[in-house]
């Protein structure tokens, strides 16, 4: 049996960089890879997912915007108010910051998406997310629009369109808002924000445009208590919130709204953004019924950073009564015919000494169709053919496993994808390369891509279970992660639940064409279960997975380090600490991280209580 590679923390890595599309930096994009299966869940892994070159959008236009109502074609100023000469004489003093407005083109709001909430969710909430999309950067907008319905699905059903397509007197019909401001000045019609002022139902407001909801009042800084003041472009590595140090990657060059707050009975600061200095100020502000984010936390994330704050804000505005739960869930990865049963059978005797439900993710069919392994011989079969193996993982459900389908060979046919064609290591619904800075690179859908090509494979798989009398499972688990907006959707329609990180193409929210391409695609985790646009419900994965040595630009990473995530994912009140691990790896390793997440009051779950 080869040993495998981490590309794990590819598929990890591509979705979490590819996330880090922020709203006014997005990293290039490299993922992990390696002679392994499987990316770790560490941070590096994060910073490398969009996969090519995307030039990001520009820090603000202004860092002291002008205080005004953007509409096609005309501005309305804002009513001189008692705190008018304050702020004037504050944004006088920041001109000097100030760089000139670029230029931007509006394309028409496109439609309506809705959904349904996660397994769970109340029935009667129901979020109505709002998103930019005009200027270079709308593709932008709906990523984040994309991320952030996904999250508010935990909840309850979700609506979501472009901003501009709001309609007077439309959040009457909802639970909350959301709005992700990630265009510098995007026209906002009128009624919503006058809506949004005569509200008393939580609205969740993002970075960008805030001084437009300012313009709309006469009195922002008396009712709230507080008001805006400028883009902080300070280097900012950390946000506390609630007591956790979460982490924020430096290379957010977009800048932090800053804030004055007058009345201190009225307007709270949430969490607190930390200069390099160690001078600090508010990363958001909450009054009333309003929060308002200084930046889009949906940028350069890691797994403990501060989107675990925005992640656990989000039960204050939908789920206000959530008592606090801490679950952790564990995944065995990579498990094949080529497997040791002996390793399987270790691993399942641990966790079932620790009272621990797993899942096993197995791909059915082994290929090695270079005989990259095996002297240059070719090897191909199937569970069927290694009895001990298919009596292994029957041993691991008595033990509390249960098995997941992870694709059906975990490679595609005699390609480098990206490494040598052998199962486990390679994708099977994506394709990707290694770069000559030995970094895994993502190119895209498979050539063959189509529903008609998902199906079999996956019908491959069953049959192979079927054969092997083995139970089908009833979750799925792309290999590495990456598949396609079509291949998720297929996906959802045979099984309706994956456990993993998906990927998330521009179109998919707005209804428009699906953008399969790399240089706009996002990754997302979840510290708790959704059901993303796709359709699909989606178990947990995000603390990440052991890799015990470096590779393609990663570093290792070792039980202490998913450990820590853990400790920074009990930010969320409500929220798991779910990782993968590689029986190949042995036992020890296994043992310092679930008694060190356990040590955290963190209970060990199995996936269908997450589904």
């Amino acid at each position: 049996m080869s040993k495998r590679s981490p590309l794990r923390l590819l598929a990890t890595a591509v979705l979490a960089g590819a996330l880090a599309a922020t709203a006014h930096a997005l990293p290039g994009a490299a993922a992990p890879g390696a002679r392994d299966h499987r990316w770790a869940g560490t941070t590096g892994e994060y910073a490398a997912a969009s996969q090519s070159s995307v030039p990001a959008p520009p820090r603000p236009a202004k860092l002291v915007p002008s205080e005004r109502v953007v509409t096609t074609g005309q501005v309305k100023l804002r009513a001189a108010d008692s705190w008018g000469s304050l702020l004037s004489s504050l944004r006088t003093a920041l001109t000097g910051l100030t760089a000139a407005n670029p230029t931007t083109t509006t394309t028409a709001a496109t439609k309506t998406s809705t959904g349904a909430g996660a397994p769970g969710a109340n029935p009667s909430t129901k979020t109505l997310v709002l998103y930019d999309n005009t200027g270079p950067y709308g593709w932008l907008g709906e990523d984040y629009g994309m991320m952030a319905t996904n999250l508010v699905s935990h909840f309850g059903a979700w609506t979501a369109h472009p901003v501009g397509g709001y309609t007077a007197g439309e959040l009457a019909n909802y639970s909350a808002v959301v709005y992700v401001g990630s265009t510098y000045d995007e026209p906002i019609p009128a009624a919503f924000l006058d809506d949004v002022l005569a509200t008393s139902k939580p609205v969740v407001w993002m970075y960008d445009n805030i001084w437009q909801l300012t313009a709309r009042s006469a009195d922002f800084a008396t009712k709230y208590g507080y008001t805006w003041k400028g883009f902080d472009v300070s280097s900012v590595a950390r946000v506390n919130y609630k007591g956790t140090a979460l982490t924020r990657d430096a290379r957010n060059a977009g800048g932090i709204m800053d804030y004055a707050i007058y009345d201190a009975a009225k307007a709270v600061g949430v969490g607190e953004a930390v200069r390099a200095d160690g001078t600090k100020f508010p990363w958001g502000v909450k009054s009333g019924n309003l929060t308002y984010l200084g930046e889009i936390p949906f940028s350069y994330i890691t797994s403990n950073d501060r989107y675990l704050a925005f992640s656990d804000l989000l039960f204050d505005a939908l789920a206000p009564q959530t008592a606090a739960r801490h679950r952790a869930l564990v995944r065995i990865e990579d498990v094949g015919p080529d497997a040791d049963p002996a390793e399987l059978r270790a691993v399942a005797d641990y966790l079932s000494s620790r009272n621990v439900p797993f899942t096993v993710a197995v791909y059915s069919r082994y290929r090695d169709p270079k005989g990259v392994n095996n002297n240059g011989k070719a090897e191909d079969y199937t569970l069927r053919q290694r009895p001990l193996v298919v009596s292994a993982l029957k041993y691991m459900q008595s033990k509390g496993g249960t098995l997941l389908m992870h694709g059906y060979t975990h490679q595609l046919d005699a390609l480098n994808n990206p490494y040598d064609g052998v199962s486990a290591n390679d994708f099977e619904f994506f394709r990707a390369h290694v770069d000559a800075n030995d970094a895994v690179i993502y190119d895209g859908p498979v050539k063959n891509d189509s529903a008609a090509n998902v199906t079999a494979r996956v019908t491959a798989a069953r049959a192979e279970f079927l054969v092997a009398g083995l139970k089908q499972p009833t979750i799925f688990e792309p290999p590495h992660y990456a598949a396609s907006a079509l291949d998720y959707k297929t996906i959802t329609s045979l099984f309706g639940v994956r456990y993993d990180r998906g990927l998330y193409f521009p179109g998919v929210l707005s209804g428009g064409t699906v953008d399969n391409g790399v240089a706009h695609m996002v990754g997302q985790f979840f510290p708790y279960t959704v059901r993303d646009v796709y359709g699909s419900t989606v178990v947990p994965e995000n603390i990440g997975n052991i890799e015990p040595e470096p590779f393609n630009q990663h570093p290792a990473v070792l039980p202490a380090d998913l450990v820590a995530n853990a400790k920074a994912n009990l930010a969320v009140r409500d929220g798991v600490a779910s990782f993968f691990y590689h029986p190949y790896l042995g036992t020890s390793y296994l043992q310092q991280t679930v008694e060190g997440i356990q040590g955290l009051g963190y209970t060990f779950v199995a996936a269908s209580a997450m589904s």
